[in-house]
């Protein structure tokens, strides 16, 4: 092991600030990890110039704040898929405006330690202050895997840390071990040596001796062997959930229990959210005079934010059962199994629950898509996804049906499930003209790990659905509100003279009233405002462009 050598003072990427990033590979705990790390402090967006998104906190450790920052996951640098070259670009400094973190941190799998490596073997030789996090050590304890963290930590000339990111065990020596390296670079040392993996490679060695690498160092940091105990429950439910006809079933039923408590378990609160705008809507009437400040207000205003946040209950559902469906480990099975299906229509199998929560609300299932690698393939299911018939269409069906067949509910019972069905049909009809005229392409062949089983964590489940949440209010929820008021002002202006007929309406209501006939003269006066509006409204900008496309 060579001996420390001085660093030039790092330039923080991040106003001054060190930064310290995670990687590992999908499904190594990494995002479990920087949620414990930071809480809900953390802000998520878009690496520059890219749709790859990255979450970036600032966390208090050494005295000071560092900016974390959770990279996408990746199996090696040198990964063909865009979050993994994002990744790799992020690592080496190739991002515009964005220069290598300061200190990597490398989330390692503990029950996958031979797999793990390949990835933690590249970066150690990127010669950047390194520290490997072992992470899911309470798995490996009950899979009566036993690791030697100080073998390792030989082996690749590190700082290794015992971890579980799911309850917290060993993140105090995790901070600790960074407030170190963290002082170390501050004083103008190297945090760690070298971190060149002890093997006689250079850094573009060949796969297989990169592999065989790992797998000696895998095997002399093993003190005893894992059980196959987990494997095999894991094959024997595979068995059963990714067949052709138990797995439909089973995916049908969770998709179904999904699909109830976005639309059923969201009614609550959603009702309460339109309570609460609709009571502010009617207190802030009464404070304001009559006039289009008013209506601006009430209507533009409180009227577009409540259009906004009566959706959140829905995507915050939808988000948290994501989460911890993708914790389980079943999200994956979800995916290959509906693959076969949806690639005869071009789109690849992680289409398919954005597109069916989409039957709930159009708005969480775009958001949804970000699940699908390829760019293309987001693209045409994003482009697809109004199609689907969204709970805002129920009282508009209910109501026709209700008109064409009022004392015939099978007539109308079919024809609301038709339009659903043709919703599903031009849907998947229009993905496939798609992916052969505008934007050809074959779909993008599924790779992805089918992790064992695991109990999910709640408490991780519950910062992604508060992040998405906020991250719906803040993006989606300022173009929303933006339209409301702009289609307030298409409905407002230009402003037109009442017709004659709301005067003598008015004028038979005062009469009624004198004759002591309240209840009919309000019934007049009502129906004289709502011819006015209605007036007013056909001849405004937006009545105008309505009658043109009629």
């Amino acid at each position: 092991m060579s001996e420390p050598a001085t660093l030039p003072h790092p330039v923080a990427g991040h106003a001054g600030h060190l930064t310290v990033a995670l990687v590992g590979n999908p499904n190594s705990g990494k995002t479990t990890l920087f949620n414990a790390l930071s809480g809900l402090r953390a802000k998520t967006g878009n690496f520059p110039g890219t749709t790859v998104e990255r979450k970036v906190a600032r966390v208090e450790m050494a005295a000071e704040t560092v900016v974390l920052i959770d990279l996408p996951g990746l199996y090696s640098l040198h990964g063909g898929s865009p979050d993994e070259r994002v990744a790799a670009d992020s690592l080496l400094g190739r991002l515009h405006d964005h220069l290598p973190p300061d200190i990597i941190v490398v989330v390692v799998d503990a029950t996958n330690l031979e797999r793990n490596l390949f990835l933690a073997s590249q970066v150690l030789e990127l010669e950047r202050p390194v520290l490997v996090a072992l992470n899911m050590m309470d798995e490996a304890d009950a899979d009566g895997l036993k690791l030697d963290p100080d073998v390792l930590r030989m082996e690749l000339g590190c700082s290794v840390v015992a971890i579980s990111a799911r309850d917290g065990r060993g993140l105090a020596d995790l901070r600790l071990e960074i407030a170190e390296m963290i002082a170390k670079i501050r004083a103008n040392e190297r945090a760690a040596p070298a971190c060149k993996p002890s093997c006689s490679h250079c850094s573009g060695c060949p796969f297989q001796a990169r592999y065989d690498w790992t797998e000696g160092v895998s095997s002399r940091a093993t003190l005893r062997a894992k059980s196959i105990a987990r494997s095999e429950r894991t094959d024997r439910v595979d068995r059963i959930l990714t067949a052709p006809l138990s797995g439909f079933l089973v995916f049908a039923a969770v998709m179904l229990g999904l699909f109830y408590l976005i639309f059923r378990a969201a009614e609550i609160p959603m009702a309460l959210v339109e309570g609460f705008f609709g009571s502010l809507q009617s207190a802030v009437a009464g404070w304001l005079p009559e006039g289009d400040l008013r209506s601006l207000v009430v209507d533009g205003i409180i009227g577009g934010v409540g259009g906004i946040l009566v959706f959140l209950p829905q995507i915050c559902i939808l988000f948290f059962l994501l989460a911890l469906l993708e914790d389980t480990g079943y999200l994956s099975r979800a995916a290959y199994l509906m693959d076969r299906v949806m690639r005869l229509v071009g789109l690849p199998g992680k289409a398919f629950v954005p597109l069916l929560s989409a039957h709930a609300c159009a708005i969480p299932a775009i958001m949804a898509t970000r699940v699908i690698d390829d760019r293309r393939d987001r693209l045409v299911t994003i482009l697809i996804t109004p199609l689907m018939t969204c709970s805002a269409r129920i009282p508009v069906y209910a109501m026709v049906v209700a008109l064409l067949f009022p004392n015939n509910p099978g007539k109308a019972a079919v024809v609301v499930a038709g339009s659903y069905a043709t919703g599903i049909v031009m849907a998947l009809v229009i993905a496939f003209l798609f992916k052969r005229t505008i934007l050809p392409g074959e779909v993008s062949p599924l790779l992805l790990e089918l992790p064992n089983y695991r109990m999910p964590s709640v408490r991780s489940a519950l910062l992604r659905m508060v992040d998405r949440g906020w991250i719906f209010v803040k993006q989606a929820g300022t173009i929303i509100l933006l339209i409301s008021i702009f289609l307030w002002a298409a409905a407002t202006y230009p402003k037109s003279d009442a017709p004659p007929e709301v005067a003598a309406m008015n004028a038979q209501a005062e009469a009624l009233e004198g004759e002591g006939k309240a209840e009919e003269a309000a019934g007049v006066a009502a129906a004289a405002a709502n011819l006015e509006a209605q007036h007013a409204l056909e001849h405004s900008f937006a009545g105008r462009i309505g009658r043109t496309i009629e």
